[in-house]
């Protein structure tokens, strides 16, 4: 896969020795595969056991693949080995993020976690493992940590040593390249009461296009579109994105066109706390997958590693035999589809530069070792008090070897509402992977003709 390398200019001696620090020793980095995993994880399980070794995730024909492209679920014997509740979490508090704590407390008849073996089914391509050995020794951080130099596919750190290189390796993960999405979104009423919105997504890498120049498309990392499908109010509209590696030194490009004013617009609050689309003001532009976006208005606190319940394997509340009135409930998702497993988490703490403005105040980051995907984020108000919880469900799609949110939810501790976005159940071939695109379809010129009803 062809190189994405940023260039700079000049920069500081301060930002050179922090850049320097950014890119591990080689005899480092060749711990990469063997007391670690070919992208970072500790290879070994736990002490008790209860975290089984990686032993190279879920081979490709590790369950069937119907029609549609939904795979099947390997563990299908699995039943709960417990299930956490607001009655009995004290005993489990020490690997319970203090969100799920609070849901708890917020639904205590209805909230709960089953948890199940834990199953370290992460498998990346070998192209990807390869990219991620030598990003451990070139890859730097530039601009004050708020870019990236000399960044290769996938994983920009694998032996990460500070928070702000863990949140890099979120934003920077494998997410199987270029796919096309089609998937649905609700924001139910404190009743359960719910409208969906349904979305076909783009996300193409720009190493993956056609017609790829790394003088033309050198900072950008991907590009991503999204058109609104349903209700038909919405229909047609179309959000364009031109996602950069260096987001201070070249913003995010943001597009918008609307259906019904059949005009294109530069979309400048698409980014950071402006409001996500159509998504009731339940969440700001970067709560999508999770974060998303510069990181440069936080600073970031790495704390370490901990054991933590995580949503995990989500095949069951993923199944086309599950409907979307399964799934939503009053308050929350329906937690009898879910299945939580112990993994091994890099906890990070992120909190507002002086000076910088975004409605959250502090977020509480839990990033799973084996994916590099955030499981569960924490987010505070201005006055430090926990406001929204966010768990990403996700599973591994075996077939194509990508780890992937099955679904996101994001819940409103205040208002009792929430949201759950990137589902699929009810939907015909949902996903598109190895998607082949020009640059040229990606241009303001041609959202227009995307989104004509």
């Amino acid at each position: 896969m062809k190189k994405l390398i940023l260039t700079t200019g000049a920069l500081t001696l301060t930002l050179l020795a922090s850049a320097t620090m950014a890119a591990v020793a080689p005899a480092e980095a060749a711990r990469l595969g063997d007391t670690l995993t070919p992208i970072g994880a500790e290879k070994a399980g736990n002490a008790a056991g209860t975290i089984p070794a990686w032993t190279g995730g879920l081979a490709v024909d590790a369950g069937s693949v119907n029609a549609d492209g939904f795979v099947a679920d390997p563990f299908p014997q699995d039943t709960p080995k417990f299930v956490i509740t607001a009655q009995n979490y004290e005993q489990y508090q020490e690997n319970l993020a203090p969100g799920q704590i609070a849901m708890l407390k917020r639904y205590p008849d209805t909230y709960r976690l089953p948890v199940y073996e834990t199953r370290r089914t992460a498998a990346m391509p070998s192209s990807i493992y390869e990219a991620a050995a030598r990003n451990a020794t070139q890859t730097k951080l530039v601009r004050g940590g708020n870019g990236l130099e000399n960044f290769n596919t996938a994983i920009a750190f694998p032996v990460p040593k500070d928070g702000l290189e863990v949140i890099w390796n979120h934003i920077t993960r494998y997410r199987g390249g270029s796919a096309r999405r089609v998937v649905a979104q609700a924001t139910p009423q404190v009743n359960g009461d719910y409208s969906l919105v349904k979305f076909v997504d783009e996300v193409v890498y720009t190493n993956t296009l056609k017609d790829f120049d790394p003088a033309k498309h050198g900072n950008i990392l991907f590009y991503f579109k999204q058109q609104v499908t349903e209700p038909s109010r919405l229909a047609g509209n179309v959000l364009l994105v031109h996602e950069t590696l260096d987001q201070v030194k070249e913003p995010r490009m943001a597009w918008i066109y609307n259906a019904g004013q059949r005009r294109v617009r530069r979309a400048p609050q698409v980014a950071y706390d402006g409001p996500g689309t159509a998504a009731d003001g339940l969440r700001t532009a970067d709560n999508l997958d999770m974060f998303n976006g510069a990181p440069d208005r936080y600073d970031w606190k790495l704390i370490g590693k901990k054991e933590l319940y995580i949503p995990y394997n989500a095949y069951r509340l993923d199944s086309p035999t599950v409907k979307y009135d399964d799934i939503i409930q009053a308050g929350h998702i329906n937690q009898d589809l879910t299945r939580y497993e112990l993994h091994r988490v890099w906890e990070v703490e992120a909190t507002l530069k002086k000076g910088e403005r975004h409605i959250y105040g502090k977020r509480h980051f839990f990033i799973d070792e084996d994916t590099w995907q955030a499981a569960v984020i924490d987010h505070y108000d201005g006055r430090g008090t926990l406001w929204r919880v966010a768990e990403a469900h996700a599973q591994q799609f075996y077939n194509v070897q990508v780890p992937l949110y099955s679904m996101e939810t994001l819940y409103d501790l205040v208002s009792g509402r929430y949201l759950v976005m990137g589902m699929k159940n009810e939907e015909k071939n949902p996903y598109t992977y190895n998607y082949e695109a020009n640059s040229n379809q990606y241009t303001p010129a041609a959202l227009r003709n995307s989104g004509v009803r």
